[in-house]
């Protein structure tokens, strides 16, 4: 079996210094619960004056999920939370993984619910392929294939610092 190994902080290096070139004066950011919300807090603090006076807003796919009935009602640390008007704002949404698309398409319905943007520009730290919607990133730090059972999570230490682990599927050796 071979081990993947990614540097999560190189990701985030590579996704800071392309972010600069994603954003217009004014553009807001919004992170997906919870590695999106983590790169968009981190972004907000390292590139400061690029997003005027938004602070980063945290979105959560819970309610628009195709899966709620199987997976429930998330911890309310998840609830969505956006500090601006969406009304014609042009959004950044960041993302840790993008693997079959559901979890952006779920957020993007939720950010509906908040009112109407300008636009919405998804970028993500590892785009592992699979996409079951058409929805693709504007940029990716990274494209990886992981076995379908396998999962990418981001986590995030005291220090902020970012490191990547892979799941295998319950049950596996």
């Amino acid at each position: 079996m071979s081990t993947l190994t990614l540097d999560a902080e190189a990701l985030y290096s590579a996704l800071r210094d392309q972010v600069r070139s994603l954003v217009a004066p004014g553009t807001a950011l919004l992170g997906v619960w919870s590695g999106g919300a983590w790169l968009a807090e981190r972004l907000a603090a390292d590139l400061p004056g690029h997003f005027g006076a938004h602070k980063p807003g945290v979105i959560s796919s819970a309610l628009h999920r195709d899966d709620f009935g199987q997976r429930g009602m998330a911890a309310t640390t998840d609830a969505t939370r956006i500090p601006y008007a969406v009304d014609g704002a042009h959004i950044l949404l960041l993302d840790d993984v993008l693997y079959t698309g559901r979890t952006t398409r779920a957020v993007i319905n939720e950010l509906f619910d908040f009112g109407r943007p300008a636009s919405v520009t998804l970028a993500v730290l590892v785009d592992r392929g699979g996409r079951q919607l058409p929805i693709e990133p504007a940029w990716a730090a990274a494209r990886i294939a992981l076995p379908a059972g396998q999962s990418l999570q981001l986590a995030r230490a005291d220090d902020g610092r970012f490191t990547f682990s892979v799941r295998e599927p319950q049950g596996a050796a």
